[in-house]
């Protein structure tokens, strides 16, 4: 369910390697003996072992994200812990609408990936609502590549997207 047509294959296959745990996390890093133990707590500071589960679901910092997402599409429902779970969590929609919302939650797991990423190597923090501008804008260039007649822009598609694909 991972593979979209929509979204950019790097994209892609981060989240078949997110999916299977296999990314380059803090946890799996000293799983895998390349860095040491002390070095496992997550980038946001949380204190926390930075597992991917961590980041993505429960860490204060990167998790604040998704409800985020959920009140701007307008998409009502409880997160799941598990993260094959969260990511199916479109259950009893429509095609269009479970295709959209896959979509959304792909990229927003690569935005909290790069996220983690800036923080880690550059020293750069990026608060979470620019987080946010950034799933938005990100969603609608993914959208506006692959469909041609993709009419809508940014201030439309920033205040109603389900409308902007005629689902909602």
């Amino acid at each position: 369910m991972i593979w979209h047509r929509q979204v950019p294959l790097k994209v892609l296959v981060f989240a078949w390697r997110l999916i299977r745990d296999r990314l380059p996390t803090k946890s799996n890093l000293v799983n895998r003996c390349v860095i040491s133990s002390e070095a496992v707590v997550c980038v946001s500071g949380c204190s926390s072992i930075g597992s991917t589960q961590h980041l993505l679901l429960s860490c204060p910092t990167f998790a604040s994200l998704w409800p985020l997402v959920r009140d701007w599409i307008g998409f009502m429902g409880v997160d799941s812990n598990v993260l094959s779970d969260h990511f199916v969590h479109s259950t009893g929609v429509s095609k269009a609408c479970r295709s959209f919302l896959q979509l959304i939650w792909l990229l927003s797991a690569w935005v909290l990936w790069t996220e983690r990423n800036n923080r880690l190597f550059n020293n750069i923090i990026t608060h979470i609502p620019r987080l946010l501008d950034k799933v938005k804008y990100l969603s609608l260039g993914w959208l506006k590549a692959k469909k041609a007649t993709f009419m809508y822009g940014t201030d439309r598609w920033w205040s109603s997207p389900f409308q902007c694909l005629g689902i909602g």
